[in-house]
């Protein structure tokens, strides 16, 4: 899935750079020297030259810093390095050495818009005139032509990228979800996302009352030995208030869901979760027509985010895991009391690097959520947490639920639920493949992880939801996405 190691490092090492310069406060002097300082030249690393590679880097920082790349922003947090999406191949469809040179000319017959000619040894096709309809590789009695479809493109679930006169791939924001999936699949890192990175270090620099919530996904992703404990004592380094894990507030937002699904079902309706934004994006932007069937309880990234503003009025909230998308709640979704920032891990690492500070292994001590909470971040984890809540509140139905992970399983069921024919009373959707554990970016890939995972589980207590609620001013803040 992901991209060339080279990519990666490049993206980590920008952002490192503008983390550390940020902590240090001369970010606006240093920003120009970056690219020189990372890539002195003068021979080229990767590209053609070394001033597009410093180029691409300028845009890189300006994607670190929250900003779009180039001078257009569409508002979208994900967007296109139009510099680095210069150097993927522009034609789609590509005549191969397959081609015997017939005399039929199938192909060129074929073309409607004159984009085919034919050439010493074999046909070639002139990618400024091509429309990509696909014709001449369908008549081609030898399959010789083949059809080349760009990794974002092919990755996009919902089919939202497209490329301009020019070749640069363009996303449509009006079907765009913020998956991320193009992100990671894109050999030129071409792709990315907007960060937080400054924003949250500027308020820990001002000593603000900042608090991270860590996503359920996140225990098992750097190792058996690097705990919830680990990350609370590391974030405390940084400068952070406080550290809650993220899945306190799957318990909050299973109770909540509970008492919804149990209403929906006496009144014959059918309702969806709304824990994965991506989800949500893509029942809002592609079945509209079933918005009134999300649920209205807000994700344990809000549910702790409420809860922490409810006990410390005036203070910030920072999500950190693997999800792209979560940066769309915040942006797009505008829910009121949600976090006021998210980082990925990867944006995450370059802060605890710029300062200093390393995850180290800690024994398994700290513990605020459920294992349901826990759960949260794999496929199954809402329904799973729903049904035991049910049971230990002796509410239990005979509602049956449909689990679907990966965009193609989302769009099928939603499909079944958009012309009445969905067998199940309930959908949960994770637009991940797997769930958030298999978020586009997750530290390690799903097998590398789940030893790991369940090594960390298992030595979690069994305390039931009802029980841990108690602990909690539930009355303090709504579940509801009231004001949204």
């Amino acid at each position: 899935m992901y991209a060339d190691e080279n990519v990666i490092k490049i993206k980590h090492e920008v952002l490192y750079e503008v983390a550390k310069h940020a902590f240090a406060g001369d970010l606006e002097e240093a920003r120009d020297h970056i690219p020189m300082d990372l890539l002195p030249g003068p021979t080229p690393r990767f590209r053609c030259c070394v001033y597009k590679e410093r180029e691409i880097l300028r845009q890189r920082i300006r994607l670190a810093e929250g900003k779009a790349p180039g001078m257009e922003d569409t508002g979208n947090v994900i967007q296109v390095i139009t510099s680095a999406c210069e150097d993927c191949p522009i034609s789609s469809y590509v005549v191969t050495d397959n081609c015997q040179n017939c005399l039929g000319k199938a192909c060129i017959n074929a073309c409607n818009f004159g984009a085919i000619s034919a050439g010493e040894h074999r046909s070639h096709i002139d990618a400024n005139k091509c429309k990509e309809c696909g014709k001449c590789a369908k008549s081609c009695p030898y399959g010789a032509i083949a059809h080349l479809k760009r990794p974002c493109k092919f990755k996009c679930p919902v089919n939202a990228i497209t490329y301009n006169e020019l070749g640069i791939s363009v996303i449509d924001e009006k079907k765009c979800i913020r998956c991320g999936q193009c992100i990671h699949s894109c050999p030129f890192g071409a792709i990315g996302s907007k960060a937080y990175i400054v924003e949250v270090i500027r308020a820990l620099t001002e000593g603000k009352e900042i608090y991270a919530i860590v996503a359920p996904a996140t225990e098992g992703q750097f190792g058996e030995g690097i705990t919830m404990q680990s990350f609370r004592e590391a974030a405390k380094k940084l400068g952070f208030a406080g550290l809650i894990e993220a899945g306190l507030g799957g318990d909050m937002t299973t109770a909540s869901e509970a008492e919804e699904w149990l209403e929906a079902y006496k009144n014959g309706e059918k309702k969806t979760t709304s824990c994965c934004p991506g989800f949500v994006n893509m029942i809002r932007k592609h079945y509209p027509e079933l918005a009134g069937h999300i649920s209205t309880t807000v994700s344990p990234m809000c549910a702790i985010s409420r809860y922490v503003k409810s006990q410390h009025p005036g203070a910030l909230t920072v999500f950190i895991g693997p999800c792209v998308a979560k940066k769309s709640e915040v942006v797009d979704q505008q829910i009121e009391g949600n976090a006021d920032y998210v980082l990925t891990y990867s944006e995450l690492r370059a802060i605890l690097r710029a300062k200093n500070v390393v995850l180290e292994p800690k024994a398994n001590t700290y513990q605020e959520a459920s294992v349901y909470g826990k759960r949260y971040g794999n496929a199954g984890g809402v329904t799973a947490s729903v049904l035991e809540y049910m049971k230990e509140t002796d509410q239990e139905c005979d509602a049956k639920v449909c689990t679907v992970n990966g965009a193609a399983d989302c769009k099928k069921a939603l499909l079944l639920m958009k012309v009445g024919k969905l067998p199940e009373d309930f959908i949960e959707g994770m637009a991940c493949e797997g769930g958030c554990v298999g978020g586009p970016s997750r530290f390690e890939e799903i097998a590398s992880a789940k030893k790991n995972r369940d090594a960390l589980l298992s030595q979690a207590d069994d305390r039931r939801i009802v029980d841990n609620l108690k602990n909690y001013p539930m009355d303090a803040f709504s579940m509801h996405r009231d004001h949204e």
